[in-house]
């Protein structure tokens, strides 16, 4: 009775891990537990004061996604971070979580310092902002939400009719209006995993 007992548990606790594995892999990759936005009572999003130890996604100087006038005196350098769930579940799927999160911090970039002789380094931050993916909050915007961080430690949305961000990202992202065409460590992954938008290659057929 005992053996049969024994066994009969063991079966159950095989049948269970079975099962639990099965829904895992169902659901797909999820970050770990305790990464994601974090809100205020009110809706506010919490800055994510960690973001430099997430990973590193890419750099790019100048870059603007609209023809006009720039001023030649002044230089910027546009640093992107992911979380690291959102990060190791990209690499499985090609696409992005729900509550992934962005950090894009604007650094002014100059030449004179030190022993620079030629070309451009980082120095003081100017502005960061937050990309967040809360498909239950932001049902009315895809799924993603913009947040601008003037050195406030919260931040509220910002609406899609004082900002072009949304249209944009929706029309233009490579991945799920995100700019992973500008991270080259992704890029060619997405592309393996033909997760690309129908908008993106529609940009790269016209380009």
């Amino acid at each position: 009775m005992r053996i049969q007992g024994r066994a009969l548990a063991a079966g159950l606790a095989a049948a269970m891990i079975g099962s639990v594995g099965l829904a895992a892999f169902a659901a797909g990759p999820e970050q770990p537990a305790g990464e994601g936005p974090r809100y205020t009572a009110d809706g506010r999003l919490e800055f994510p004061a960690d973001y430099r130890d997430w990973v590193y996604l890419s750099t790019g100087m100048d870059m603007a996604y609209v023809e006009g006038s720039s001023n030649p005196d002044m230089h910027m350098l546009d640093n992107v971070f992911v979380g690291r769930g959102a990060y190791a579940a990209f690499q499985k799927t090609g696409t992005w979580p729900d509550r992934t999160m962005f950090v894009l911090e604007a650094r002014r970039a100059v030449q004179k310092g030190s022993i620079n002789k030629r070309g451009h380094f980082q120095a003081e931050r100017m502005a960061t902002e937050v990309h967040v993916k809360d498909t239950t909050r932001f049902k009315d915007t895809g799924g993603w939400g913009f947040f601008g961080f003037g050195g406030s430690e919260t931040a509220a949305p910002k609406m899609p009719a004082q900002v072009a961000c949304y249209a944009c990202h929706e029309a233009h992202g490579a991945v799920d209006t995100t700019f992973v065409q500008f991270y080259p460590t992704l890029l060619p992954l997405a592309q393996a995993k033909k997760t690309l938008s129908a908008g993106y290659l529609k940009d790269e057929a016209g380009r």
